[in-house]
């Protein structure tokens, strides 16, 4: 119980951040577009190289955010196939997005330094980048294309810079190459940076509260297969390696559970956003989903992880 209370607590400058957001956009005009142009181009490929020029990389970890990344699109895919089934007003394209990532970094490392400590934290952030991974490259292909071709898409996949960061990391870190300290208060900055702007933008995109709930069914499809099908699928995987196969130990399937249990990602509205991809549903979906977590959350965490 005393986790759960710490952990509440712990959660509760989120829901502050993502409130001055709103005001930021409704009373200041704050434009939630340009934030989410400087997220995606600045902000998150230099908190994805940091994260990785951190990491101790050996073949079991550099295969770790691989599986993550096969979770995100497995779960995404199944769920954009019943998204078009289901969804006629144009918003099964950011189905994939709200269900197969989620807030790992800025609601998940939070709670990952709480329940894990500074080691299993470098765990946890190496599982993240998979869903970072996801969500820059299948993600934002698979939402592109509610609106753009195929041509379109993968044009804009590969100008996004995330996936070069990660892999100019990973070669830096083999090569026993290390950040200069001089740069390090700057990649520190640039990571509460990536946890406030990311908040904040969600509340920027809601422009009133009463249509919050949006798309009855779109809400519904991405909470199930945010909250149900993905830790499920986690939980599958901590049964099946640690009974049969035992490639890892319980530190990697505890961070892959948190991962599996984040609300939906403040990127998902960086990215609808930025694509014009139904941004208000996105926004709604994903405050509702992060409200949800409030109590979810420490909920699983008092179930799985305690």
């Amino acid at each position: 119980m005393a986790v759960v209370l710490s952990l509440f607590v712990k959660l509760l400058p989120l829901y502050i951040t993502v409130a001055l957001g709103w005001v930021a956009g409704r009373y200041l005009e704050a434009s939630g577009r340009h934030i989410a142009g400087i997220m995606l181009y600045i902000v998150t490929p230099s908190v994805i190289f940091s994260g990785v020029m951190a990491a101790p990389l050996t073949p079991e970890v550099l295969l770790m955010p691989v599986i993550v990344f096969g979770f995100c699109t497995g779960v995404s895919l199944l769920h954009l196939a019943i998204g078009k089934r289901i969804l006629s007003d144009g918003t099964a394209s950011i189905i994939p997005l709200a269900v197969g990532t989620g807030n790992t970094g800025y609601f998940g490392i939070p709670v990952a330094l709480l329940l894990f400590g500074e080691e299993g934290v470098a765990l946890y952030i190496v599982c993240m980048l998979g869903t970072t991974l996801f969500e820059n490259s299948v993600g934002y292909y698979l939402a592109g294309r509610g609106r753009y071709s195929a041509r379109d898409c993968l044009a804009r996949v590969v100008r996004l810079p995330a996936i070069y960061a990660f892999l100019l990391g990973v070669v830096l870190n083999l090569s026993d190459v290390a950040i200069p300290a001089v740069f390090q208060p700057l990649f520190d900055n640039l990571r509460g940076a990536y946890s406030i702007l990311g908040m904040m933008i969600v509340g920027m995109s809601i422009l009133n509260f009463r249509g919050l709930l949006g798309n009855v069914r779109f809400t519904a499809l991405a909470f199930f297969g945010k909250f149900v099908v993905w830790p499920v699928a986690a939980l599958l995987f901590w049964w099946l390696d640690s009974h049969w196969f035992g490639f890892y130990d319980e530190a990697v399937y505890r961070a892959i559970f948190l991962v599996s249990i984040t609300p939906i990602a403040a990127n998902t509205v960086v990215i609808a956003t930025l694509l014009d991809a139904s941004p208000r549903q996105a926004a709604g979906t994903t405050l509702l989903s992060t409200l949800f977590a409030l109590a979810y959350i420490p909920v699983m965490v008092a179930i799985f992880l305690a």
